[in-house]
């Protein structure tokens, strides 16, 4: 027992490094820009597959975008959690399906990101296909980027915002708030699942500027999943909110300023 409790962390930090890893590659490879906006139809293998088979265009893209997303949920979130998860798997030791129940709360975790994934994902689809039917709003889309980073500075000082952080910060009171051990296993997926929901809560705004500066950027996930795990695991991390407010407005009123002396 001791011997497999001691392996938790390692795996979980080869895991998120796997992550990495991965992401690191397909952004140095030949097919970075299909980790962000590019269209998988023009991929060799791919491409021919989406073209030949009815529907198959939709289906494909959807899930290698649904594969690239949870890569950098991987990467960037799942760290962010550990708390919760060493916490969890403390509580459950004793346990002889504790292996399960952990792996339930993570898959949990995941799935709550996965369907906020595929919400951004339907979001940012539609802006791009107005914006290729508007000509003005295409010649003028640093407006949205500049509104998305605004947006996100403003939710940085809300109270929802610190709500959901407080929740994130308190692993061991979330999990006696939501998990009572009666049906472990639905239960352990429903606590992953929640815990997810609040993690968004707290990261959503920050996560949207991923789609301003192009998904699959691996400086930016690295500096955005920096900032999310010292909000949600350091001391001092609840001071990051207004400085960190403070600049992204400083970004977005730049934005503007530069293009509108353009314009």
């Amino acid at each position: 027992m001791r011997a497999r409790s001691r392996l938790f962390a390692p795996l979980f930090v080869a895991l998120t490094a796997s992550a990495w890893i991965v992401l690191w590659m397909w952004d140095a490879g030949p097919y970075a820009r299909y980790l962000r906006h590019a269209s998988w139809d023009e991929l060799p293998v791919v491409g021919t597959i989406c073209r030949a088979v009815p529907g198959a265009s939709l289906m494909l893209e959807a899930s290698l975008h649904s594969v690239a997303w949870l890569l950098m949920i991987a990467a960037m979130m799942l760290p962010t959690a550990f708390p919760l998860f060493d916490t969890f798997r403390r509580m459950t030791i004793a346990r002889d399906n504790q292996r399960v129940l952990t792996a339930l709360l993570i898959v949990g975790y995941a799935t709550a990101w996965a369907l906020f994934g595929l919400v951004a994902h339907g979001f940012d689809a539609a802006l791009h296909r107005l914006a290729d039917r508007s000509p003005t709003l295409l010649a003028h889309g640093w407006l949205i980027g500049a509104a998305i980073v605004a947006l996100a500075g403003v939710y940085q000082v809300s109270s929802l915002k610190h709500r959901c952080l407080d929740k994130c910060r308190s692993p061991l009171m979330f999990i006696t708030e939501h998990w009572r051990g009666g049906s472990a296993r639905r239960e352990s997926f429903w606590l992953g699942m929640s815990h997810g929901a609040f993690c968004i809560g707290c990261c959503w705004a920050l996560m949207l500027l991923m789609f301003a500066v192009g998904t699959g950027s691996v400086g930016w996930m690295l500096a955005l999943g920096a900032i999310m795990a010292a909000e949600k695991n350091l001391r001092w991390g609840r001071s990051i909110g207004t400085p960190l407010a403070v600049a992204l407005m400083a970004w977005s009123a730049w934005i503007v300023v530069q293009h509108a002396g353009i314009v």
